[in-house]
């Protein structure tokens, strides 16, 4: 039996937003006292495109501070960056020996990144799901959250842990990981085009609510968020095609904790300007004072640094641990 134990990582972007909070990092400070829990923020990940050094390193410091600010402990939680952490490259070569170029070749997100310019799109965006499945059983994780768009990711590392434990014959070696999905729901998409998932890449800062955006700002992203002409419906069925409609209402739900029937119950009927001051008032009221301590925590970047020292030596441990017993079953001699 393997202890249940979460991972889970997100990419150094830097103005984490919305989205990223209510999508996962919400998730990550309920499920901290449900599970042990490993959150990374996967650097190595990020280079799959072209990074500018400098800001990588700034974007790590800011995502810790944004864990912190959203309400996860330190101390009851291991966080580290990945690149910390060389047993999860070890791992991933290990795996890129063991996954099929089939396999890859079949990630829709690969198929979506590179386009057409997929011959010159790196050997590291096409591989890195192999780097996924490592981080995730580095640590003989059991669970990981994920949404709709992760699911693939998720049944590659499951195929990865049975095929290795199948072909070095070592029997649930590396438990079989269980997804968490997140309520869809709790789905953000972009307050200009409710068919696309809210992101820091889209052109337009209107598009999202970063972490850091202060009270007005987020009533005027609000004010300005796309909609139709047609008033708030008064049962779910009325919000089908209606995709920047059923985009606020969802994520007046996700904010305040409720169901979607229960905001259309209170709202339906009414137009969008009257929903539109409560959905900012409720934002505010939850984003403003997470943005406050990022700026807060970014000013002590010698305090964000030991928090990453400390959770990688953490994190080192089980992970050198697990790989001893990796490199003893695939027969690779290791002298430390």
């Amino acid at each position: 039996m393997h202890k249940k134990r979460i991972f889970s990582g997100v990419q150094p972007t830097g103005n984490l937003h919305l989205g990223n909070y209510l999508g996962a990092i919400q998730n990550f400070v309920n499920l901290q006292n449900k599970f042990e829990c490993i959150y990374c923020v996967v650097d190595l990940h990020a280079i799959t495109n072209r990074q500018n050094p400098k800001e990588l390193k700034s974007n790590t410091l800011e995502t810790i501070a944004s864990f912190i600010a959203s309400g996860l402990n330190v101390e009851k939680n291991i966080i580290f960056n990945q690149a910390s952490v060389s047993a999860h490259s070890e791992l991933a070569w290990i795996f890129n020996c063991v996954a099929r170029i089939g396999w890859m070749n079949r990630m829709t997100q690969f198929k979506e990144k590179a386009g057409k310019n997929k011959e010159n799109a790196s050997v590291g965006l096409l591989v890195y799901p192999n780097l996924m499945a490592a981080d995730i059983l580095i640590y003989k994780a059991t669970h990981v959250p994920v949404g709709e768009d992760q699911k693939q990711h998720l049944e590659l590392t499951r195929d990865i842990a049975k095929k290795f434990n199948n072909d070095f014959n070592c029997q649930d070696f590396f438990p079989i990981v269980e997804p968490l999905i997140s309520n869809e729901m709790a789905r953000v998409m972009s307050l200009r085009d409710g068919k696309k998932k809210m992101s820091k890449s889209e052109d337009s800062d209107f598009s999202r609510i970063n972490l850091k955006d202060g009270k007005d700002l987020i009533d005027q992203k609000i004010r300005k968020a796309k909609t139709d002409n047609d008033p708030i419906p008064e049962q779910l069925s009325g919000l089908k095609n209606r995709y920047e409609a059923a985009n606020l209402i969802s994520i007046y739900a996700s904010i305040n904790n409720i169901e979607v029937s229960k905001v259309l119950d209170e709202f339906g009927g009414k137009n969008f300007s009257t929903f539109k001051s409560k959905l900012s008032e409720s934002v505010v009221e939850k984003i403003c004072p997470i943005g406050n301590e990022i700026t807060k925590l970014l000013k002590d970047k010698s305090y964000l640094n030991g928090i990453l020292e400390k959770g990688a030596k953490k994190a080192e441990l089980i992970a050198k641990n697990n790989l001893k017993e990796i490199y003893n079953i695939v027969g690779l001699t290791k002298y430390i």
